[in-house]
């Protein structure tokens, strides 16, 4: 007798599935479509705070008026192109705890791709201790060595690549 979907037995998700697919659903209200990123801030497995990728509050989003580009000559000589107008989600999110005096220390961070390297550092003085991303940015090499350096734990769950149009020239 064929079984049923009903006799499958339900896998419950890890703690990081778990919370990095809340970070997927909150990078739903992100307002930019070159990263339509959010991100969790948990502790003892309770949300502190959440935040996506969006224009700073009352300013024109991306997904309205078009983006702000930025390009950047790197070391290397290679160019790459980013949108400025939109704060990042892990800032908004410490920004939102901030915002009603929450503590982040000792949480973990759970976001779309590997921070930039301003988020690494904000997150590194907000006392996040571990950071655990579902994809990887192209930008990401000089984060990952900060965490390094700074003690933060830092999980890539894939292998997979952030790549969005207009990334480089």
């Amino acid at each position: 007798m064929p079984k049923r979907e009903a006799d499958s037995k339900h896998v419950r998700p890890s703690w990081d599935e778990y919370f990095l697919h809340l970070a997927e659903v909150v990078g739903t209200r992100a307002t930019c479509d070159r990263g339509r990123a959010g991100t969790v801030v948990v502790r003892n497995k309770r949300i502190l705070s959440t935040g996506y990728a969006g224009s700073p509050t009352g300013t024109a989003h991306c997904d309205d008026v078009g983006h702000e580009m930025h390009t950047v000559t790197n070391e290397d000589g290679t160019i790459s192109r980013h949108c400025i107008r939109t704060t990042h989600s892990e800032q908004n999110a410490i920004v939102q705890a901030a915002r009603v005096g929450t503590r982040l220390e000792g949480g973990t961070m759970y976001t779309h791709m590997t921070p930039c390297y301003t988020c690494a550092k904000i997150i590194v003085n907000a006392g996040i201790v571990r950071v655990v991303c579902a994809v990887d940015y192209h930008g990401g090499a000089r984060s990952k060595e900060l965490f390094r350096e700074a003690g933060v734990e830092f999980i890539l769950t894939s292998k997979k690549m952030e790549i969005y149009k207009d990334m480089g020239i």
